[in-house]
Order: C-alpha cells, then sequence, then structure tokens
C-alpha cells in the first residue's frame, strides 16, 4: 500500500510515494538521471545502469529506475561517484557501437548520441583496444528494414517492444557472450520470421541498429532524370507529423509547408492520398453494403493496413474470405497514377515515378506485392516514411519552418471529404458510416461517430442501420489484435464490419512516424495529440463524407463508372492468401 514519505535528493527535502521508483519521483521533481534502457510500462529490466545513484551513502549504487522511495531516503544522484560510474557504463556502451553517425537515420535525435555528448565520452576504451568485432546482422532482403547489430547497444527495448505492442515477440537475443545480438529468435531471416513490419521495434530503439530500408537516394536519382515526372501521394497523417521532425510541438499542423516543401523538391505533381482515401470509402462501403443485402461472410475487416493484412495471411488465414478486396488508398492513388491520370497527361506509365509519403514501413512491402502493377510496371515505385521524407528536406537544406503554405498543385490535386481521419484509430470506420448510412438512409445522416475515436485498444459499437442492427468494432496494435481475433474465434459475439489497424493509435503511430525520446514517450499522449489535428482538418472541412467529394464523383463517371464496376475491381480490387512461417533457410 502506497504512503507518502519524506526523502531527500541532492539536499533538498521532497515528499514522494513509496509505490514509485527513484527515477520517477526524481522526474517529477525535476531533477535529472540519465537513462537509456528504461521506458515505463514497456521496458523496465534496468540493463544498462546510466540511471545509478547513491542511497544512504552505501558503497554500492542503486538503479534509480528499479529502486523503490523509502521513508527518509537520502539520494544523490550526481557526486564523482556516480559521474564517473555513468561514465564507465556509457563507454563500455560506446565500445560496443559502430559510429557512423553521419550515415545514420538517427543523426538527429539518438538518445545514445545525447548523453556520449552530456557526459563527455571521447571513445576511450575503443582507442585502447580498437573497436569490438561484434557480428553485423543486416536483414533487408525484403526491402521494408534493416537489423544492425554493429550499431545495437543491447538495451532490449526493442525486444520489449516487439513483444508487448505487436504481441509477436519475433526479437529477440541471439548467440551468447561478446557475440550476442539482436535479431529474429531462432536466427531467421525477418523476410520469414513472422514479423508484420509494424515498426514498433524502430520507434523503441535508443539508437539506429534498427530502422527502415532507407529509399531517399532512389528520390535523389529520381529529382536528376529529366526524363522522368514525379509524382507524389501524401498520407493523411503525414501532415500531422512531419512537423515533429523540424522542431514543431507534437499535434502541430504542418499541412502547407509539407506541400511546399515537395514543391521546392522539385516534385512536379501531388496527389492527396487524403482523395483515395475517400475511393476507398466508396468501393469498401458498397462491399459492406453487398454483405449486408446477402448475409455475409460477415464480419468483413477493412484492408487499409498493410500490417494487419500481413497479420491475417500470416496467423489467422481462415478469415482471409472476411478481409476486403479492397486495395489500400496508397496502392489506388498508385493505380490511378499509371492509368487514368498517365492518360490524362498523355504520359507513358514508364516515365512517372510514383513516389509514396507513408507513415508506416509496411507500406514499402506492400508496393512490392506482385499484384500491385502491370505491364512491366508497378503502381507505386518509390515509399519514403515520414522519417525520409524530413531527411530529404534537410539534406536539401529547405528552411522548413519559414515556408509560405500552399495547397497541393497540378492536375491530381483533388477536393477531398472524410479522408483526412483515416490517419487515426477508427477514422476509417467513421468515414465509412458517415457514408454506408446516408446511402442506406436515403436521408441526411451524423456526421461524428464519437464511439469510435479515442486510445482504447479495442471500441466496439452498435448502430441501427436502415433497421438493422450493425456490430462495429475498432481494434488496433498486434498485441489487441490477437486478443480479438482469439475472441472472435469463440463466436460468442457477431460483428458486421471491423476496422484493424497493425500500429497502436493507428497510422498516426506508424512505424514510419518521427521517433521520440523515451521521457516524451511516457508523459504525452503522442497519438492523441496527432490525432487531434486529423480530427481538427476534417471539422473545418466543405465536405465531411467521402460520397460528397465531387472529385470522386467525376472519377466515377469520367473512368470508373461506378463502385465495384468491373474496371474498378480490376484497378482497385486484390485478393489476400494464406502466407507460411519460415519458409526460408536459416540466416
Amino acid at each position: 500500500m502506497s504512503k507518502e514519505v519524506n526523502i531527500t535528493i541532492n539536499g533538498q527535502s521532497y515528499v514522494a510515494n513509496t509505490n514509485e521508483t527513484i527515477l520517477k519521483a526524481a522526474e517529477r521533481f525535476g531533477v535529472y538521471i540519465p537513462r537509456l534502457c528504461f521506458i515505463e510500462g514497456l521496458h523496465e529490466e534496468g540493463n544498462c545502469r546510466l540511471c545509478s545513484v547513491k542511497v544512504n551513502n552505501q558503497k554500492n549504487l542503486k538503479p534509480a529506475c528499479r529502486t523503490y522511495i523509502e521513508e527518509n531516503m537520502n539520494i544523490i544522484t550526481d557526486d564523482l561517484k556516480v559521474y564517473e560510474t555513468v561514465r564507465m557504463n556509457l563507454a563500455l556502451l560506446s565500445h560496443k557501437h559502430h559510429f557512423e553517425c553521419y550515415n545514420c537515420s538517427r543523426e538527429d535525435n539518438c538518445e545514445f548520441l545525447d548523453l556520449l555528448r552530456r557526459y563527455s565520452i571521447d571513445n576511450e576504451l575503443t582507442h585502447l583496444y580498437g573497436q569490438n568485432t561484434a557480428p553485423i546482422y543486416f536483414s533487408d532482403s525484403s526491402g521494408v528494414m534493416t537489423i544492425d547489430s554493429s550499431r545495437c547497444i543491447l538495451c532490449g527495448r526493442c525486444v520489449s517492444a516487439c513483444e508487448k505492442l505487436s504481441g509477436l515477440g519475433i526479437l529477440n537475443y541471439n548467440e551468447r557472450g561478446s557475440e550476442t545480438y539482436v535479431g529474429p529468435a531462432l536466427f531467421h531471416n525477418l523476410e520469414d520470421s513472422g514479423c508484420i513490419y509494424c515498426g514498433k521495434c524502430i520507434q523503441a530503439c535508443p539508437t539506429g541498429a534498427l530502422r527502415e530500408k532507407d529509399d531517399i537516394k532512389d528520390v535523389e536519382k529520381a529529382l536528376r532524370d529529366k526524363s522522368k515526372m514525379i509524382i507524389v501521394q501524401v498520407a493523411p497523417s503525414i501532415r500531422a507529423t512531419l512537423g515533429e521532425e523540424f522542431g514543431y510541438p507534437i499535434g502541430t499542423n504542418v499541412e502547407g509547408q509539407m506541400f511546399a516543401a515537395l514543391k521546392e523538391l522539385g516534385i512536379h505533381q501531388i496527389m492527396d492520398t487524403n482523395f483515395t482515401a475517400d475511393l476507398t470509402i466508396l468501393e469498401e462501403g458498397t462491399e459492406f453494403i453487398n454483405r449486408l443485402k446477402n448475409d455475409g461472410p460477415f464480419p468483413m475487416f477493412t484492408s487499409c493496413s498493410p500490417g494487419w493484412v500481413n497479420y491475417l495471411e500470416l496467423y489467422y488465414p481462415e478469415f482471409i474470405p472476411n478481409l476486403s478486396s479492397c486495395k489500400s488508398p496508397q496502392q489506388m492513388a498508385g493505380a490511378l497514377i499509371k492509368t487514368y491520370y498517365a492518360q490524362k497527361m498523355n504520359l507513358d506509365p514508364k516515365n512517372i515515378i510514383s513516389l509514396s509519403i507513408m507513415p508506416c514501413i509496411a507500406k514499402k512491402a506492400e508496393a512490392k506485392r506482385p499484384d500491385m502493377g502491370r505491364d512491366g510496371y508497378m503502381d507505386v515505385d518509390i515509399v519514403l516514411t515520414t522519417r525520409e521524407l524530413a531527411r530529404l528536406i534537410k539534406r536539401h537544406q529547405i528552411d522548413f519552418k519559414n515556408l509560405e503554405p500552399m495547397k497541393p498543385y497540378g492536375e491530381l490535386s483533388e477536393y477531398t471529404g472524410a479522408g483526412s481521419i483515416f490517419g487515426a484509430t477508427g477514422g476509417v470506420m467513421e468515414a465509412a458510416l458517415r457514408t454506408v448510412t446516408e446511402i442506406l438512409e436515403e436521408k441526411p445522416t451524423p456526421i461524428d461517430f464519437k464511439e469510435l475515436r479515442g486510445t482504447a485498444d479495442i471500441k466496439e459499437a452498435t448502430y441501427n442501420v436502415h433497421g438493422k442492427e450493425v456490430n462495429v468494432a475498432v481494434v488496433h496494435g498486434g498485441a489487441a489484435i490477437r486478443t480479438f481475433m482469439e475472441e472472435l474465434k469463440k463466436g460468442e459475439k457477431q460483428y458486421h464490419f471491423v476496422e484493424v489497424m497493425g500500429c497502436t493509435g493507428g497510422c498516426i503511430n506508424g512505424g514510419g512516424q518521427p521517433i521520440v525520446d523515451a521521457r516524451t514517450y511516457e508523459s504525452t499522449d503522442i497519438r492523441s495529440l496527432r490525432a487531434a489535428v486529423l480530427y481538427q482538418i476534417d471539422k473545418q472541412g466543405e465536405h465531411r463524407k467521402s460520397h460528397q467529394n465531387e472529385s470522386v464523383l467525376k472519377l466515377y463517371k469520367d473512368f470508373l463508372e461506378h463502385p465495384n464496376s468491373h474496371i474498378s475491381h480490376e484497378l482497385l480490387h486484390t485478393s489476400y492468401k494464406k502466407r507460411g512461417l519460415y519458409e526460408h533457410n536459416i540466416k
């Protein structure tokens, strides 16, 4: 049972609680204690010992993240012994780390590098004994992500994130002693380990040991190829997160500056993916209406999230018939860019570079699926994450903060309806219900379905739609997906429509989004702040229902005919299949 007690930290008196650790109490009082491996609720093992403090003048230092407050504790966080201990621990970690900061995806926000600078570590051990020769383990054959053990400090944060956030436990420690490295368990490659590419491990890593496969070089080449036209699409959530990479507070809308930066880079045309998000609602909504009329199969699952699609194909393939046949908005946009818009602009699709800016590393894998192209070309040629776009802008020395905001430009610049809220968990379902209810009721229906908003892992609601009780659910994050699917298999409740996102929080917290440090992760509701941007954009929109999007209606009139038409199925729909685990050779 917790109680308030008197303690002393660095000679100052405080009242703390016995249910909190020294680390949390100190941070609450504004007292700095270094930390690296610890993330509250995610990884609390105390491996790195950087948070060592002196307690009651005892000879041995204590880890602040694992030591709980007691009555009359006398705590010293920064005397000579503590300082030298922290420096030695940092030096030992730096000896294991291969420094190539200029070529690291974390060059601007590396928690490890910040600590090395703060404690003036000059890597004495490497100077004395040479560079550590720990094995380097690369696994990027899938074209999605890379593990580089030469940059790993074995803190374990990625292992815990994979277990607790994805619910899969793909990563673990392999080998022993000085040969220990983190990688897929049992020495498998990432491509056959069962990884769904949610990217939670990347976001948990304090260095650059885990990162997305960098495709910036391909964009740089395309920008210099005068025979190509670069057409970019930008996912809804990017405008709510990109600013963080340039010092804006979490939850800042930088939509106008984002489009201006793309112009400065030399991008020829922009298609806002909000447009094809609305298109997805017309296709997926029509599919759902047909299932309602034909009594199933239920539930129908959304197919926007490639991480979720990976999860279903790998772990619950018996439910593949329940998955919508729609491609994701990214792939719909790519298909239209290389067909309808190529014809309108009188361009050979092979001379178009279809570039996608996405919050998700799984989108890189999705773009490479064999059914995502035709006639010798792919619908989406290059996928950059939010982080990669930020690095590209910085490398071109574009003054992002002082850009004059602008709107999308070019022949593909379209109006939007409900597409902006796709980036938040529950947004796809809410956008779908706005349209489905109005089509079936044949009269205006509600705009806001607030029961589906928020960050609860599993959200449920029941709506009366045209005289029928429709049970819907919203599920996000790998751990919640497993819980939901296991309950679904029991058959105790029937659901009609279920939105599933591979990342907790949805796309605004996707694996390709800006990485925040451990302290910010613990103290800030990042998902809610980012999602609020999208709901504010939606609230201010002229059209807030996908079937009211004038550009989508014109697309059907001029090209697609009607939702779920033959040409729609040819371009905008696909099929999914069971995928096996451990099909390739062991690394």
